[in-house]
């Protein structure tokens, strides 16, 4: 059998995206070469690395096929803490993560793509409705968000169930907008991922009536595999004694291009992931990525809950934390803020002192705040924490 080729499939925006939908179903029923997806247009996204070493046109190593479960797609990861990574995915993750989806969320129904489609989040949206034949309703993401495009997308929408995929700065930009917040409040299901939902932030929208459940997963594993907290069908967590999350399951990818016996991928059907978390009750909570962990003054702060009390703070519309490299410190707790505009934020000191009134311990506080417009991102809506720390470090 001859080698499979990694050819390119761009990935126009708007109503065009439609026009992949036959590729992808012949992808899930193991045809055709190994895909890359990357987007037709570069006006709102640059098209991510090649895998490192292999260029398009070039065939798969036989160690990263299968004749029986081909490699159909090797989709980029985002690249939010450096170099992006090409995974390998056959037939048998896509549609497990499909199928485990559709059984969380009652069954099958049309979708919004509000994503971009060469990242897994948006691509699953495409598989998703490829896979059970559901209609299809987009928004083109070559024009900026905004909850009145989103609510007048949505009126397009006719079936009996209906479901989205969102990242948290779309969610906060629907939830200022009445009538979004209501459009958003009738879908069967709304899927928050793409980097962490600040908890106040997930409050709000159900507050509002929203069906919201909040992701976890990543390209590895063809997307989120755990919801609220709770495994998909056939996902096993663990947390090994550092700390790291360990995610297996059928939808699991293959490996990584190029990189074969990565260690990321233990063992076949497991992804050892670079996130810290704890398994608390049965319930997945995940405490930020092992290397973005700040060592400031010999003791160590994870991001993720300086970030969750920031973003609870009045005239914050988002919120990141980094540790710039700092001569006394060692690293320096520093909070990148971006203003919702309702009021003037909070000198350092007065910030340190609302912190500290939530009862966080001295260590989280920062001793530097960047304000930005909006924070840099990689990805569907990641934080690109490489571009943050060159900020915060100037």
């Amino acid at each position: 059998m001859a080698q499979r080729l990694l050819l390119p499939l761009p990935v126009p925006s708007g109503d065009a995206v439609r026009d992949l939908l036959p590729t992808l179903a012949e992808a899930l029923a193991g045809r055709g070469p190994a895909w890359f997806p990357v987007p037709a247009s570069t006006r709102t996204a640059a098209a991510p690395p090649l895998p490192a070493g292999i260029g398009l046109g070039d065939p798969l190593a036989a160690t990263e096929d299968d004749p029986d479960d081909p490699t159909v797609l090797v989709v980029p990861t985002s690249g939010s803490t450096g170099g992006a990574s090409g995974v390998l995915l056959p037939p048998s993750a896509l549609l497990a993560s499909a199928r485990a989806t559709q059984e969380r969320l009652g069954g099958p129904g049309d979708w919004l793509l509000a994503l971009p489609a060469h990242h897994i989040a948006g691509l699953q949206v495409l598989l998703r409705a490829a896979g059970a034949g559901t209609g299809l309703t987009v928004l083109d993401v070559d024009m900026p968000f905004t909850a009145a495009r989103f609510a007048a997308a949505v009126t397009a929408m006719s079936g009996s169930r209906r479901y989205v995929s969102l990242v948290p700065t779309q969610l906060t930009r629907i939830l200022l907008d009445p009538e979004a917040t209501a459009a958003l409040a009738g879908f069967d299901a709304v899927l928050v991922g793409g980097a962490a939902t600040p908890p106040v932030l997930a409050g709000r929208a159900r507050a509002a009536g929203v069906r919201l459940h909040l992701t976890y997963g990543m390209t590895e594993t063809c997307g989120g595999c755990v919801y609220d907290g709770r495994p998909l069908a056939g996902v096993r967590t663990e947390v090994d004694p550092d700390g790291r999350v360990l995610l297996t399951g059928p939808m699991v990818a293959r490996g990584y291009h190029g990189r074969p016996a990565d260690p990321a991928f233990p063992r076949p059907g497991t992804h050892r992931t670079n996130d810290r978390g704890e398994i608390v009750d049965g319930e997945l909570h995940v405490l930020g990525r092992m290397d973005d962990m700040i060592l400031t003054g010999g003791l160590k702060v994870p991001p993720v809950v300086l970030e969750d009390a920031l973003a609870s703070l009045p005239g914050v519309a988002a919120a990141a934390v980094v540790g710039p490299p700092d001569p006394e410190w060692g690293q320096r707790v520093c909070a990148v803020l971006v203003p919702d505009g309702s009021r003037a934020l909070p000198t350092l000191d007065e910030l340190r002192e609302l912190l500290r009134g939530q009862g966080l311990a001295a260590a989280l506080l920062p001793r530097q705040i960047v304000v930005l417009d909006s924070l840099p991102v990689r990805g569907p809506g990641k934080p690109d924490r490489v571009a943050l720390l060159a900020l915060a470090d100037r």
